[in-house]
């Protein structure tokens, strides 16, 4: 694949060759330069190659030619090769530079071409198709010496470990002020992967062969090898996970590419031993002599066990339920199999709850699976008193696009009394839920969404004490503009249809109020109340939230809000609750910490705080 091109606009990639001296170690005095006659990124660039001369350590004469040298060097990356110079020592430690650039080189010849299997492959394509410079434009090294380290990288990320540069030439002719650019590339033959070997796996190995996103002879790609690691490793039944190509014979002699630091390069080689590295021309020499003639890899996977019984002790305090003590016991595998047991113990002044879920994977474990949940909830919180038992069977789902469905049935025991009336239930119900969560970072996300939408249904014919119907939705947004400016907005609704809502149990009655649904209110404290003035809970519910919070420093965020809702029995409530107010965000080392003092606009006077831990999702 030969390519001729013009081009007319001039690059600025020049990082390539300033970047290691702009963290040289330099002194206390480094030189100053007075640059007259160029400017732009090549005054930038010969005051960054000047940048860690001191003129102390050089006499006269020798600081003069070392600033020459290097001034010269500068220019030339930008197709000056005879620049004039006048050199003045103006101070101790400054001088003055006249340079007349003289001109500047062009190019000539342009000669690039792609053979092997990599001449049909598009991201060689593409990368020739993006070099910025054609026949007839101003010679600059930074281009050539990229479009060098794209090949010998995409060559050995996508599997051309037998690559090597035939010819790779850049011919300057400075009194004839041309230059000539020849660069042929031999990708060889394109690897594929070949069996994996799964070693120290105390699951069947079935199992992890199936989370495998490729199959025995797909193209090789390291980004495919570090997804297999990244899913193995998620599974939580590994301490460690090791996924590495068997690379060898002449394929161990692969050198790494240009920076030799990549993520993808340590991903394909870290398990390999340190061997010398032999240059591209020796390279290239000694496969013509002796090609390799199985271009399957074996991979190599190395797995150890994650411990069986893991545990996590965790305080906090919030404004809604003060103190808060949970304690968590997980044992992510229980047998060959990869089921798991988790254990969760919660306590604080309004509610105390344990609860556990005992998951099965199915054919795909990160995505498919069977789980029972089984708990215990006691309520003790102003005119809630609740203690609830539930069984739940769940099989869930998740797709490709993130959403995550899952259906189950449940079943619950509820003994309660609310606003001051009393009663024993039983419910035995199905429902479905779709959900979804997307943020980056994950702790103190700068974008971000949540959204969930559930459905349930019970009814007396299968023995329910309550026939009802039970919708709830919830949507959440973080966007931030520039690195200052977060803006979060959330929106929550809810409804019951029923004929007879005093069986229906304070768990799935609405209320609203509190530090993540109307701050200015206290928890819970939002919803219709009896002909005694006491909570009787809603059926149903409105909240929303707008905020907005701007960085102050560093880790530092004030924030502004309005948030507005209630909890109501007829829809189109004349006068929903809202609070306003201001409050300080710290991003700390254990999680994001939000302290906010809120107004509700239905007390003149009144404030109230708001105190959290964790994030918003």
């Amino acid at each position: 694949m030969g390519r001729q091109r013009r081009w007319t606009s001039a690059t600025g990639r020049t990082v390539l060759v300033v970047l290691p001296l702009l963290y040289a170690t330099h002194g206390a005095w480094a030189l100053e330069a007075s640059i007259t006659g160029v400017s732009d990124e090549v005054e930038s660039n010969i005051q960054a190659y000047l940048q860690n001369v001191e003129a102390e350590q050089y006499t006269e004469a020798r600081l003069e030619g070392e600033v020459r040298q290097r001034t010269e060097e500068a220019m030339r990356v930008y197709g000056y090769y005879e620049p004039d110079i006048t050199f003045e020592h103006t101070g101790d430690e400054r001088v003055s530079l006249e340079v007349e650039p003289g001109p500047q080189i062009e190019i000539e010849i342009l000669s690039i071409n792609v053979k092997g299997d990599a001449s049909n492959d598009p991201p060689f394509q593409q990368a020739v198709e993006d070099f910025p410079l054609e026949e007839g434009d101003a010679l600059r090294h930074a281009p050539w010496e990229r479009l060098r380290g794209q090949f010998s990288g995409l060559a050995i990320e996508r599997g051309y470990f037998d690559w090597g540069f035939t010819d790779r030439r850049m011919e300057v002719r400075p009194y004839l002020q041309s230059a000539r650019l020849y660069m042929n590339f031999d990708s060889g033959p394109r690897y594929q992967f070949g069996k994996t070997s799964i070693t120290g796996s105390h699951i069947e190995i079935d199992r992890l062969l199936r989370i495998q996103p490729f199959e025995r002879g797909d193209p090789y790609l390291a980004q495919t090898l570090a997804d297999y690691n990244q899913s193995l490793a998620e599974t939580g039944w590994f301490s460690s996970v090791s996924v590495r190509p068997r690379l060898e014979t002449a394929q161990e002699l692969a050198m790494s590419p240009s920076g030799g630091g990549d993520a993808w390069w340590s991903e394909a080689t870290a398990s390999q031993p340190e061997r010398p590295r032999v240059t591209g021309a020796a390279l290239t020499s000694a496969l013509s002599i002796n090609k390799p003639s199985d271009t399957q890899l074996p991979i190599d996977v190395s797995v150890e066990p994650a411990d069986r019984h893991q545990f996590e002790v965790g305080i906090g305090y919030a404004t809604d339920v003060g103190p808060r003590l949970r304690f968590g016991w997980e044992q992510p595998w229980i047998n060959r199999y990869g089921h798991s047991l988790d254990h969760d113990l919660y306590i604080s002044s309004p509610e105390q709850r344990f609860t556990g879920v005992y998951n099965v994977p199915l054919e795909d474990p990160l995505r498919d699976s069977y789980r029972l949940q089984y708990g215990i909830r006691n309520i003790d919180d102003s005119d809630t008193q609740s203690l609830e038992g539930t069984v739940e069977v769940a099989r869930r789902w998740e797709f490709d696009n993130d959403w995550v469905q899952t259906l189950y049935f449940r079943t619950t025991y509820e003994d309660f009394e609310q606003g001051g009336e009393a009663d024993q239930v039983w419910l035995f119900y199905p429902g479905i839920q779709w959900s979804r969560t997307r943020t980056r970072p994950q702790r103190f996300p700068l974008w971000g969404d949540r959204q969930q939408l559930s459905l349930e249904y019970s009814d007396k014919v299968w023995g329910s004490d309550a026939q009802f119907t039970r919708v709830t939705a919830d949507t959440e947004w973080i966007r931030t503009i520039g690195n200052d400016n977060r803006f979060l907005a959330r929106i929550s609704l809810g409804a019951i249809e029923t004929d007879d809502f005093a069986k229906i149990p304070p768990s799935l009655r609405f209320f609203a109020g509190g530090d993540r649904s109307v701050r200015g209110y206290s928890y819970e404290s939002l919803s219709p109340r009896n002909e005694e003035g006491r909570l009787r809970g809603g059926q149903q519910l409105l909240t929303s939230t707008l905020e907005y919070q701007r960085r102050v420093t560093g880790d530092w965020w004030a924030a502004t809000f309005v948030d507005n809702g209630d909890a109501f029995d007829n829809w189109g409530p004349n006068d929903l609750k809202t609070g306003a107010g201001a409050g300080v965000r710290w991003v700390s080392p254990v999680g994001p910490i939000r302290f906010d003092i809120a107004h509700p606009f239905d007390h003149e006077d009144d404030w109230r705080l708001h105190f959290s831990i964790g994030p918003e999702f």
